[in-house]
């Protein structure tokens, strides 16, 4: 199973979509599992609030573990920026908004009791991440 397949999976397994789409990179980033599905619980659903989508939060963790910095004077803030704002217009293109509320009030419909549009912003993030980003 590849990772776009593995993203999905955890979702329709009942996992948050911020949870489904940093989790299937913990490997890549050397980070264990557990620790992963536990700090990105609490923001799946625009952080329960319907603010920036989890599945694009999950992305913006991901790509802060691979290309951010744990020193104060790093030149790296710039290039993560940078990095994250290329995510979002990609994800923008592709959904017309990063903010959960809004994607989720243009899209109501369900699989599965699942919304669609969350699968959609899953498989979507996941597909930035590896395609323009080399994940």
């Amino acid at each position: 199973m590849n990772k776009l397949e593995r993203a999905i999976s955890l979702f329709n397994e009942g996992f948050n979509c911020c949870q489904s789409v940093i989790a299937v990179f913990h490997e890549d980033l050397k980070f264990d599992k557990e620790l992963v599905l536990k700090i990105s619980s609490g923001f799946g659903g625009g952080m329960g609030q319907g603010e920036v989508c989890g599945a694009v939060t999950g992305a913006i963790m991901a790509i802060g573990l691979k290309y951010g910095s744990s020193e104060v004077n790093d030149d790296k803030k710039q290039e993560v920026k940078d990095i994250i704002n290329k995510f979002s217009e990609e994800f923008k293109k592709r959904n017309s908004s990063i903010i959960c509320r809004e994607l989720l009030e243009c899209n109501e419909g369900e699989i599965n009791g699942k919304k669609c549009i969350c699968v959609k912003a899953v498989r979507d993030a996941v597909e930035i991440l590896e395609n323009d980003f080399h994940f």
